[in-house]
Order: structure tokens, then C-alpha cells, then sequence
């Protein structure tokens, strides 16, 4: 830790499984009780804003749908674009925090949540409501990067513990945004535009203490890495994005880890399971004979298992040598509940429902492994936008490809085939990941 302001930088190992990885933190940056109070607060209040764009979308589909006319093709990729943005928009990050300092960026993506929001129910006409929803999320895309390098960088001897917080927080206001919804939009009148533009307001505090923290001394242009002079020649040889430093010296390439592409695959292949879960779970259990409200009921529970996975995984994960173990045990619990979907859909449908959303825990346990296999700053930012750029790309298929199984064989045989075979690649990729080494080691200069 460090001391003072005003003291010399201390090293501290990380809370990771590799007691050599070492993190330079700054000097005042978050060494007071109350200024990491505040900072974790802050990351909380982030963390809320990552989903509701999603799911409150999800929960007034069918009124969206109705006030703006659209067909069903341009409502399948209304679901498609948040995994595109954050494919396409998420590299982007690291470039604007070396550029600014992450506490900027996240301020700024926090602000296009909310613009997003506040304006795409009024717009008018579904080519503005798209172009709306896509920019708030950009917004999301961006604190999805950074977040595992908020961590790293004011919580380098809490990363488990810090990176199972704002999961937690993630995971809970997304439950909340489906849980309330429809309530809130009752209570403002029963038109969807308000139901859905109040989760601006969110977005909004969220961003306020997050400018407070970006106007603080040294915080912009500092760089990505977190460190006094991160993104300097002298701090790093390159820049945090990949590009040749003024040195001259070459950066290295990310794409040459093989610790990077397993953790694109395994956050990819968790994100796709994710997704589809989320996506057709209650229409499974509506098929097998459950009514629409307990369907409903059984899809809360998948998500809401998600609460307290999200706060104790990344804090057992840090206490392990080798993460592997967490992979495959949540794989296990995967296979068995898409085998009690297949074979026995009504009589265990609850216990079914558990077993998935523990699954779907891999979520926070793929953060967690992106913030342990990097050892400074810069590379999490670098290892956190190819692995989940690559990874949301891979999960893109996945829903239309079982939407369209289900349509084609008119029952859910094949799909959840499909979903059980996908945990396979997900193991191995998990087991890959979850190794004790970091990314510098593999890396081969351009």
C-alpha cells in the first residue's frame, strides 16, 4: 500500500495467485480509508449502470415494439446490438484512458448512458431509437473495459474482493432493472417512453462523483496504467494501446498470448450461454407446461443466483493458485441443469433454474482472471478490451442460432443440446485461463 501524500510509491503484490505480480501505485491515489470508501462507492454506482439499457428494454419489448412499429427482424437486432457495441466499441477504451485517465472515460460513458436513455423512448421513429440505444451502449462498452482497470489501479492488494463488489453490483442491477420495470412504469402513468427514460437518472448520479474523481490532480492524460507517468516512454516503452512508444521501442503484441485468446474464448462461450439463458429460458419452461408467471418467476431466480456468486467467486478465485478448478466446477453445475431441462423440465424446474444461474456466474470469475493475469495497469486495460472485444464477438451467433433451431425442429431437443455442447470449449478455455502466469510472459514484440 501506500502512504501518505507526498511519500515515495511502495510496490504491493496483488491479492492474485501470483504473489510475484507487482502493481506501482500512486501516491495518495487511494491510501486513506475514506478516499477507497469513496472510490468503491463510486465503483458500485458504475457497476449499476452496465445493464439497465439491456434488460429495462427487455422487460417493455412488446409495448416497444407496438409504439414504434417495428418487425420482428429489426426487434432480433435491437437484441444483437448490445453484444455488437460492445465488440466493436469496447478496443476503443484503452486508447481514450491512456488519453485522458479511465476516471475521465468512465465519467463520459456514464454520461452517454444516460443521454441514451433520456432520449431514445422520445425520439420518434425506430432508426433514432437505435441510434440512441447504440450510444448508451457505447457507454456501457467502455465501463466494461475499464472496470477491471479501475480495480487494478486504486485496489491492486483487493482485486477479488473489489472485482466481486461491483459484480455483484452489476448482477443486482440487472435483477433490479427487470424486477422494477414494469412496476415503474405503471407508477408513471403506464406509458413505456417514461418506464423506460427514468433509468437515466441512474446513469446521471452515477456520473457526478465519477467527474469529481477525474478533476483530481493527475488524474487526466495520466494514463491507463495507473502509475505516476503510465503511458510514458520511460513508464513502458509504448503506449497503453499498442502503439510504438516515443522510444522507439516496439509494443507487444497481445494476440501472440495464448493466456489472452483462452480468456476471449472462455468469456465469449460464458457470455453466449448467458445470453441465451436470459434470453429463451422462460419460453422453455412455458413449452414444457409452466405458466407464463411462474416462467417468469423461474428466469428472476437464474438471475439473481448471480448476486451472491458474483461477490464470493472473485474472492475465492484470488485466493487461488489456479482458477481452473472454479471453471469447470461452474461448467458442472451448467451440464446439469441444461441435462434437467432436457430430460425432466417441470418436475426439477427450480432446481434447474439454480443450477444455471450459478453457471452463469463465469461472468464475474472472467473478470477476475482478466485482472490477475496482468501485472500492471496497462496491461489489464490491453487483456480487458481484446478479451471481452473478442469474446462478445464470439457470443453474437449464439441466440439467433438457437432461436432458429427451435423454429426449425419446433422443440428445444437440439438447443439445449447446442448449449450443453458449448460448456466442452468453455472448460478447456476455463482451465487455459485460470493458470498461474501473466500475459507480459507471452508476449512477442511486433
Amino acid at each position: 500500500m501506500t502512504g501518505a501524500a507526498g511519500e515515495e510509491p511502495t510496490t504491493t503484490a496483488t491479492s492474485g495467485p501470483a504473489p510475484q505480480h507487482v502493481v506501482a501505485e500512486v501516491p495518495g491515489r487511494s491510501g486513506s480509508p475514506w478516499r477507497r470508501r469513496a472510490l468503491a462507492v463510486g465503483l458500485v454506482l458504475a457497476a449499476l449502470n452496465l445493464r439497465p439499457a439491456v434488460t429495462s428494454l427487455g422487460s417493455l419489448m412488446e409495448e416497444v415494439r407496438d409504439g414504434l412499429g417495428m418487425n420482428g427482424t429489426v426487434a432480433g437486432l435491437l437484441t444483437s446490438i448490445p453484444s455488437l457495441c460492445f465488440a466493436l466499441l469496447g478496443p476503443a477504451a484503452p486508447r481514450l484512458a491512456r488519453r485522458w485517465g479511465p476516471a475521465t472515460i468512465v465519467c463520459a460513458g456514464l454520461a452517454a448512458i444516460a443521454t441514451g436513455l433520456a432520449l431514445r423512448p422520445f425520439i420518434g421513429g425506430t432508426a433514432g431509437f437505435l441510434l440512441l440505444s447504440a450510444l448508451a451502449l457505447a457507454g456501457i462498452a467502455v465501463g466494461n473495459v475499464l472496470m477491471p482497470v479501475v480495480v487494478k489501479r486504486w485496489f491492486p492488494d483487493r482485486v477479488g474482493p473489489m472485482t466481486g463488489l461491483y459484480s455483484m453490483a452489476l448482477t443486482g442491477g440487472a435483477a433490479a432493472t427487470v424486477a422494477s420495470t414494469v412496476p415503474l412504469t405503471d407508477a408513471l402513468g403506464g406509458g413505456w417512453r417514461p418506464g423506460l427514460a427514468v433509468w437515466a437518472l441512474l446513469a446521471l448520479a452515477a456520473a457526478l462523483p465519477w467527474w469529481a474523481i477525474s478533476r483530481r490532480p493527475g488524474e487526466r492524460g495520466e494514463g491507463a496504467s495507473g502509475g505516476p507517468g503510465a503511458g510514458t516512454p520511460e513508464a513502458s516503452g509504448s503506449d497503453a494501446a499498442g502503439g510504438p512508444g516515443a522510444s522507439g521501442v516496439p509494443a507487444p503484441r497481445i494476440t501472440s498470448s495464448p493466456t489472452a485468446w483462452a480468456l476471449a474464448v472462455f468469456f465469449g462461450l460464458q457470455a453466449t450461454g448467458a445470453y441465451i439463458t436470459m434470453g429463451w429460458m422462460p419460453q422453455i419452461f412455458r413449452d414444457a407446461g409452466v405458466s407464463a408467471s411462474t416462467a417468469g418467476l423461474l428466469a428472476a431466480v437464474t438471475m439473481l443466483m448471480g448476486v451472491p456468486f458474483s461477490f464470493l467467486l472473485p474472492r475465492l478465485a484470488a485466493r487461488l493458485r489456479h482458477q481452473g478448478v472454479l471453471a469447470l466446477a461452474l461448467v458442472a453445475c451448467g451440464l446439469a441443469g441444461y441435462a434437467g431441462l432436457w430430460l425432466a423440465p417441470v418436475g426439477g424446474s427450480w432446481a434447474w433454474a439454480v443450477l444455471l444461474g450459478i453457471a452463469n456466474s463465469s461472468f464475474p470469475l472472467a473478470l477476475t482472471m482478466i485482472g490477475m493475469r496482468a501485472r500492471t495497469g496497462a496491461g489489464v486495460v490491453r487483456l480487458s478490451a481484446f478479451a471481452q472485444s473478442v469474446g462478445y464477438l464470439i457470443s453474437i451467433p449464439g441466440p439467433l442460432l438457437v432461436g432458429r433451431l427451435y423454429q426449425q425442429t419446433g422443440g428445444w431437443g437440439l438447443p439445449i443440446a447446442l448449449l450443453a455442447a458449448l460448456m466442452v470449449p468453455q472448460a478447456v478455455a476455463g482451465v487455459l485461463a485460470g493458470r498461474d502466469r501473466c500475459v507480459e510472459d507471452e508476449f512477442r514484440p511486433r
